[in-house]
């Protein structure tokens, strides 16, 4: 028999990835050899148990998808990345695209979809969940390379500064996390509420439930 398909699993909700394990588990060469709850921990498995594929949500505590996927993507290019989320909205499918997905399913999928996803990812092909309406499809792949949002083109840390000052975290809490001292996470916040003309904490986490990037019900 072929060498099964191995795939590390990323979603904060526990019950829901114990759901998707189960059901790939019947599915003979697909293997899930290990799971993280949140992006920082899919970096550190990512880089422990190289998998083929890393089924992965969006919205996720700490790091969300977006911005690990970008970061897997740089390190390990082979790596190849599927979103399992929610969201089915134009703007969620698109930057999902552009930050390295090779493919995205919708959580009220079909099941049998997710196994057609992780096939197409190992053979490198673009896959695209049915409950995500034709013209949504359309147009997302017409504005893969268009201009970026003013989100995309934030630099990495401070998209991570931003989604912990959304989550609510405190300079020094965010510090911690980033491994930096508290006058550079101040001095990230300050270049953060620069750069998008932003100046108070409550408009910069609806700025970033807006965009996706955190829950409103964080």
């Amino acid at each position: 028999m072929p060498p099964g398909i191995r795939i590390l699993l990323v979603d904060d909700h526990e019950l829901f990835r114990a759901g998707i394990r189960s059901l790939l588990g019947t599915i003979v060469d697909l293997e899930v050899v290990a799971e993280a709850g949140d992006g920082r921990q899919a970096l550190e498995a990512v880089a422990k148990h190289r998998p083929d594929v890393v089924l992965m949500d969006l919205i996720m505590p700490r790091l969300n998808g977006l911005d690990a996927m970008a970061q897997l993507v740089k390190k390990l290019p082979n790596v190849r990345i599927v979103i399992l989320s929610m969201l089915d909205s134009e703007d969620s499918v698109l930057q999902a695209l552009r930050a390295g997905a090779v493919g995205y399913v919708v959580k009220t999928a079909n099941p049998g979809e997710l196994e057609l996803a992780i096939r197409a990812a190992v053979r490198g092909e673009r896959f695209l969940s049915s409950a995500i309406s034709k013209p949504v499809i359309e147009r997302c792949l017409q504005r893969v390379h268009n201009e970026r949002t003013s989100l995309e083109r934030l630099p990495p840390r401070l998209r991570e500064v931003l989604q912990l000052i959304a989550e609510g975290r405190s300079t020094k809490t965010i510090a911690k996390e980033l491994g930096i001292s508290a006058r550079t996470a101040e001095s990230y916040r300050a270049e953060l509420m620069k750069a998008i003309d932003i100046h108070d904490i409550a408009s910069l986490t609806r700025y970033a439930i807006q965009m996706g990037l955190i829950s409103p019900y964080t």
